[in-house]
């Protein structure tokens, strides 16, 4: 472009000595700073849509510990290079990362991030039992490395102008079909800058029935075939999502690869027109998403004690309501007990005039699955550049 979680995460403010040992495996928590101190938060998944009011309300209600926050966007393969540029030149001034599971694993890949869990634990009590069960099992992708602030079921689903096409794909297979008699009209964006476009790509394996749909290598053959085929009729692959709700809102393509949120926002913002409807495939399984916190290593103890202290502020009940926002995440909190009548009125008002009644169906009655880990996950991205969309993406 969510939640009795609220006693437990304000016993974790001020109450937690400083300095004081934590559980087995906690690290020493670092000493808040004496003055107030400018935050740089780095958003390249669109988070701040969903966390900007939580941002406001901490810094209103801890101005002695942050004079200000700085937030600057870039997509997610941007930053590897960015944080290991300043890590090298010992100049980490990037506090936190909001990202979803891409730029997350390449750093994980790339030793980037600092160890978060078991370190600093007492500043999250009952962390893990907090969240919604998908959202914990959620937690174990960022391996110790982040925080987990939002969550959605994500997709994959499709998403099609139904003036245009009268006879929605309902498979696979009949997906497959319509794309090739109709060249070029339909469109999903690179998958490693785009939550419809990976969560497209790790679906497929549920839908087709490939043999492993957790190892991308040996376990998709059926995906990578079906990829090559629906390739065919593909004009090219965006760079991000934007493009693919703006070429389906001006009619340049009539379906595409969607999400719950990515349903429901671009509607709300009329960039895709209300009338615009969703299907699922034969087989469908959701693949969850979400947002973390990640911290690159190296930053300076005062501004990491700020950070810890902004993160469990983000995860309280009426901070994580801020995440139903205009539908972009949804539902979008990640804790229990956080229902929409805790979201401000505007979110409720979106929602329930571009929400879909067949959603609460959807999402309790069918599986939801972790994404890959993130070593599949690059390897996925890696393989996708080169053998399906590489060559075509703009």
């Amino acid at each position: 472009m969510i939640r009795k979680f609220s006693s437990l995460i304000a016993a974790s403010f001020g109450v937690l000595a400083l300095g004081a040992m934590g559980p087995a495996g906690a690290a020493e928590l670092p000493a808040l700073p004496k003055t107030p101190i400018t935050v740089n938060v780095l958003d390249v998944a669109g988070n701040l849509a969903l966390t900007q009011k939580a941002f406001d309300d901490y810094r209103q209600t801890h101005p002695q510990l942050v004079s200000r926050f700085v937030f600057t966007k870039a997509t997610a393969p941007e930053v590897p290079a960015k944080v290991l540029a300043q890590q090298n030149a010992n100049r980490v001034d990037i506090d936190m990362i909001l990202t979803g599971t891409d730029a997350l694993a390449a750093g994980i890949e790339q030793g980037l991030w600092t160890r978060m869990l078991p370190d600093f634990a007492q500043k999250f009590p009952n962390l893990q039992a907090s969240y919604l069960p998908p959202a914990a099992a959620m937690l174990k992708l960022a391996a110790d490395q982040g925080i987990l602030i939002t969550y959605y079921p994500s997709g994959p689903l499709l998403e099609y102008a139904p003036e245009r096409v009268k006879d929605a794909p309902n498979s696979a297979e009949t997906l497959l079909t319509w794309c090739q008699a109709h060249p070029n009209r339909f469109m999903y964006a690179r998958p490693s800058n785009s939550g419809p476009g990976r969560t497209l790509l790790m679906g497929l394996p549920y839908l087709l029935g490939d043999k492993d749909p957790m190892d991308p290598i040996n376990g998709w053959d059926k995906t990578w075939a079906y990829l090559k085929e629906l390739n065919s009729c593909i004009e090219y692959y965006p760079s991000g999502t934007g493009v693919t709700m703006q070429s389906l809102g001006n009619g340049s393509v009539d379906m595409i690869a969607s999400t719950t949120g990515w349903d429901i926002n671009p509607r709300a913002l009329g960039v895709v027109p209300e009338s615009a409807k969703i299907a699922t495939l034969k087989g469908f399984h959701w693949v969850t998403d979400a947002h973390y916190v990640v911290v690159p290593k190296g930053l300076q103890p005062d501004h990491l004690a700020v950070v810890l202290d902004v993160i469990a502020f983000l995860l309280q009940p009426k901070e994580q309501a801020y995440a139903f926002d205009e539908g972009y995440f949804y539902p979008g909190p990640a804790v229990k007990d956080v229902p929409i009548t805790l979201a401000p009125k505007s979110s409720q008002d979106v929602i329930k005039q571009f929400g879909r009644p067949e959603y609460e169906a959807l999402i309790a009655n069918n599986p939801k699955e972790v994404p890959l880990d993130a070593k599949g996950l690059v390897a996925a991205f890696r393989k996708w550049d080169e053998l399906i969309g590489g060559a075509k993406t703009r």
